[in-house]
């Protein structure tokens, strides 16, 4: 798995598809962008991916990250300014993303939040952990992490060539990027006021058989705060479903009426911030 160095980017995993809507998927903490693999030949029916990916080693700040993620959007509207974007993120992706919206709302036509983990301050027993994680010793941390992974995702919906892939996702992030992202999440507000000026759908998936994080709730909470939101609950997935054999996010989206209309719809007029 490549290593992205210096500062966050855009990776492409196909290839690229000026005439369709961009899909920019901001990832979960592993930071890698490499999670999406099974689910891009679904999307790329109808979508031009992008997949964020942050350095192992990156360190900054939620207004500092969302500033990086704009700037990446804006540079790739700059070849087709009237180019579609669906938002997608998934876990702390998800907070990301709703970072992004509240931002520059006038980017996106659709936003899509799986698992998002704003939902960790329903687990205040993470909150005690974040601080003790620094004082274990590195081979213990990445064992730890290895042991937790059954935590993280129902490994038995997962072929094995992508577990093979979240094995080396997890270990390719520092011990101290880990605990620095969980302090992300730890600080992680969005007022409720400011999803409601989000009028774009947005479209939220949440796993019932989530191990990790309370995130069939979570969607049931952030559902009522969007005004224009409706959600879907996948019954035997676990937090990592995107990696699962049985989810097709392309056809989820499909079922939901969550297309877009065309594959050639890409008119779209932007509005300036306010």
């Amino acid at each position: 798995m490549p290593q992205i160095k210096s500062h966050p980017c855009f990776l492409t995993p196909t290839q690229i598809k000026q005439d369709f809507p961009l899909f920019i998927f901001l990832p979960g903490m592993d930071g890698t962008g490499q999670l999406l693999r099974c689910q891009t030949a679904g999307l790329e029916q109808g979508f031009d991916i992008r997949c964020l990916a942050i350095p192992p080693d990156d360190l900054t700040s939620w207004n500092e990250l969302t500033e990086q993620v704009i700037n990446l959007i804006e540079a790739e509207l700059k070849t087709n300014p009237r180019k579609s974007v669906y938002l997608c993120g998934e876990s702390f992706g998800g907070c990301l993303a709703m970072k992004v919206a509240v931002k520059a709302p006038w980017l996106f036509d659709k936003i899509i939040l799986v698992n998002p983990a704003s939902s960790m301050s329903r687990r205040p027993w993470m909150y005690a952990a974040i601080p003790l994680t620094q004082w274990v010793p590195n081979s213990f941390y990445q064992l730890g992490s290895l042991i937790g992974l059954p935590v993280l995702a129902a490994m038995g919906r997962i072929a094995p060539i992508d577990r093979q892939a979240l094995v080396q996702a997890v270990q390719i992030v520092p011990q101290k990027t880990s605990i620095w992202r969980l302090s992300l999440l730890q600080q992680f507000q969005v007022h409720p006021n400011e999803l409601r000026r989000i009028t774009q759908p947005v479209f939220l998936i949440g796993s019932a058989a989530d191990r990790l994080l309370p995130s069939v709730s979570e969607v049931q909470y952030l559902v009522q705060n969007f005004p224009n939101a409706k959600m879907t609950i996948l019954p035997d997935s676990g937090h990592a479903c995107l990696l699962e054999t049985d989810v097709n996010l392309y056809e989820i989206l499909r079922e939901n009426d969550f297309l877009p209309e065309s594959k050639g719809q890409t008119q779209k007029v932007f509005s300036t911030a306010n």
